[in-house]
């Protein structure tokens, strides 16, 4: 039985100025299953994604490999030096596929459902990060960034590339960008504990309300320790409630296990896995 990848209608451009297609996998001519390609620039480069991969009950027989393999091929002939793909939770099974095809966990996706504002500990406050703060800390947000994406398996040039073209894109008006709660966590003394950031509305969810995202989380290297990384979580709970937001979600690098098991300590839960490897 001939297995083969057929488009299932025309490439399309992305708002982030990449393109993307879907593909019916057919055996013999027969859907039996479907894929999504998407690109994404990382600033001179393009990385790829690899979504929507699904094969109908009963005809697996291999047809998830050959999907998956047939799109790093077209996003190759794209021009992506990488691939990632968004996996689920509870798809056990395209997880183990993946790590099958050479693919390593870079990150995690986790979420939690906002009903009641905590307080902040006592001794702490935040303040808004204006203007004349914002390059200072854009420039450690930066560097922070680069750092993880070191540790989850990036090249120096992909993670430049990637940090820089994701801040351009998240933060087009800087401390004014609508949207977005930029805050700095003080306490007695005069420097700063840390730093949030947090977008109050990257998606609406299925059932209507918007989703949050936690862009950054960042204590300072003097204060770690000392439980100000649960306090700038609380006051990420806290902005979210206080803008009529419910769900919460955030990103965190595989490799960051301290980060990890505050957020499970703090009631959010792993919704997807990404997984990606590097296309030659």
């Amino acid at each position: 039985m001939t297995t083969t990848l057929r488009p299932e209608g025309p490439e399309t451009p992305t708002a982030a100025g990449g393109r993307t297609r879907r593909w019916q996998i057919c055996a013999n001519g027969r859907p039996v299953g479907a894929l999504r390609t998407t690109t994404v620039p990382r600033g001179p480069q393009l990385w790829g994604e690899i979504s929507e991969l699904e094969v109908r009950e009963g005809w697996g027989r291999g047809r998830g490999t050959f999907g998956a393999l047939a799109a790093e091929e077209v996003l190759r002939g794209w021009g992506c030096s990488r691939v990632d793909a968004d996996i689920p939770e509870a798809a056990q099974p395209a997880r183990g596929l993946a790590a099958t095809l050479g693919y390593t966990e870079r990150m995690r996706n986790m979420a939690k459902r906002l009903t009641t504002a905590p307080e902040l500990p006592p001794g702490v406050s935040a303040r808004r990060i204006g203007a004349e703060d914002f390059p200072d800390w854009l420039e450690q947000a930066k560097q922070g960034y680069i750092h993880d994406l070191l540790s989850s398996g990036l090249s120096e040039q992909q993670a430049r590339a990637k940090s820089d073209a994701d801040h351009v894109h998240l933060l087009p008006q800087g401390a004014d960008t609508p949207g977005v709660v930029l805050r700095r966590l003080h306490g007695a003394g005069p420097d700063p504990l840390g730093a949030l950031w947090l977008a109050l509305r990257v998606r609406d969810l299925p059932g209507g309300g918007p989703l949050a995202w936690v862009m950054v989380v960042e204590v300072a290297e003097a204060h770690r320790g000392h439980g100000h990384g649960r306090s700038l979580m609380l006051l990420a709970e806290r902005e979210c409630l206080a803008a009529g937001v419910h769900d919460l979600g955030l990103n965190v690098f595989t490799g960051n296990e301290v980060a990890i098991r505050l957020y499970d300590s703090l009631g959010f839960r792993i919704t997807n896995r990404v997984y990606g490897k590097t296309l030659i």
